[in-house]
């Protein structure tokens, strides 16, 4: 036996949720583009099957929801972003890359139909229409973002760094750094261009908003600060499409100074129960408790990240595992949560160089 038996089997082994996991990075700084691993779901560990540079610095990466094709930016100052088929020996490109319209894309999610990126250099956000087989097509509307921050080096300008739907598909959320804000946005245009802003909600003015996360329950949405190690907890009303920030709670311990610590990724327990996020600097997860309705949360501890420069962090979709990309250290890192104080415990890593991202099918 063997040939088309085998890929039979690969495909279906593939097609349990969780069993294959797609690590990003960036080229230009050694990174082997997607790399395919699979999943061990006992012990949560990586083996890395292979690889693709097909598209140059692929730093972010969304599947679709059926687990067949998995989209990824193409973070260059051209910006691009590009579709693939996802087969037993790896992602294969759906067409070529389609530019953006916008500098540096950063993050990309899939809404009713449509690839959505934020473009972080040129403060935009961009629509592309997606074909019945997955292709992308030619970039069909541009969102350019306005305003600025009083943090001159970094906020100069508009930065979109996350894009994100709502749970009930409604409404888009844009998280721009530069301009310490997420934009509130809808789809007018059944053609699939530019979104329209329906609301802007500021956030405390020098943050840098980066990205955001949320709650199980969709009532609660967690935003995640660059510029200083904090995560805002706002209300979501999905019927009026509107944002309104509660509190904020601190990612670092008291008496840890925030300078030189900049927080990347956050994501939130199936049970809603705990929060993990990222910090580059300190090189640490912070662990937060939710309170039963979502509306606060507590910083319990923080654990070394196990590398150097955690880019981003994923959850298996079991709830029982974090990933951690480490950029600077050029490594996979993953962690078993235990189910009761939500603290993760490191199990092991895989070399990834300029890891960026990670994601599973």
């Amino acid at each position: 036996m063997g040939g088309a038996a085998d890929e039979v089997g690969a495909e279906a082994e593939a097609a349990v949720p969780g069993r294959r996991a797609y690590i990003g990075s960036f080229t230009a700084n050694g990174g082997r583009g997607i790399t395919t691993a699979a999943v061990d779901p006992e012990t949560g560990a990586l083996t890395v099957l292979h690889s693709t540079d097909a598209v140059p610095n692929p730093s972010y990466l969304v599947p679709d929801p059926g687990g067949r094709r998995l989209y990824a930016v193409s973070e260059t100052a051209d910006g691009a972003a590009a579709a693939f088929l996802l087969t037993p020996g790896g992602p294969e490109l759906l067409g070529p890359a389609v530019p953006v319209r916008g500098a540096d894309p950063t993050h990309l999610t899939l809404v009713e139909g449509r690839l959505v990126t934020a473009n972080y250099s040129s403060g935009s956000v961009s629509t592309l229409p997606v074909g019945e087989d997955g292709s992308l097509g030619t970039t069909a509307g541009v969102l350019a973002h306005e305003g600025s921050g009083p943090q001159a080096d970094r906020q100069e300008g508009p930065h979109a760094h996350a894009v994100a739907s709502t749970p009930d598909g409604r409404w888009l959320l844009s998280v721009d750094l530069g301009t310490d804000s997420v934009r509130i946005c809808t789809f007018t245009d059944p053609a699939g261009g530019a979104p329209a802003v329906h609301d802007e909600v500021p956030l405390r003015p020098g943050s840098g908003p980066r990205h955001l996360a949320f709650h199980p329950h969709g009532h609660h949405v967690y935003v995640i600060h660059e510029l200083d190690p904090a995560v805002t907890v706002c209300r979501w009303d999905g019927a009026r499409g509107a944002l309104t920030p509660l509190g904020e709670c601190r990612l670092l311990p008291d008496g840890v100074a925030a300078a030189g610590t900049y927080p990347s990724g956050l994501v939130v327990s199936p049970d809603g129960r705990f929060a993990w996020a990222a910090n580059r600097g300190h090189d640490s997860l912070s662990v937060l408790a939710l309170d039963p309705s979502g509306g606060a949360a507590t910083l319990v501890t923080t654990v070394p990240c196990g590398g150097h420069w955690p880019r981003a962090l994923a959850l298996h979709p079991d709830g029982r595992h974090l990933y951690v990309a480490n950029e600077r250290s050029g490594d996979v890192t993953w962690f078993t949560v235990d189910p009761e104080s939500g603290v993760p415990e490191r199990g092991g890593a895989i070399e990834a160089p300029a890891a960026s991202c990670v994601v599973f099918v």
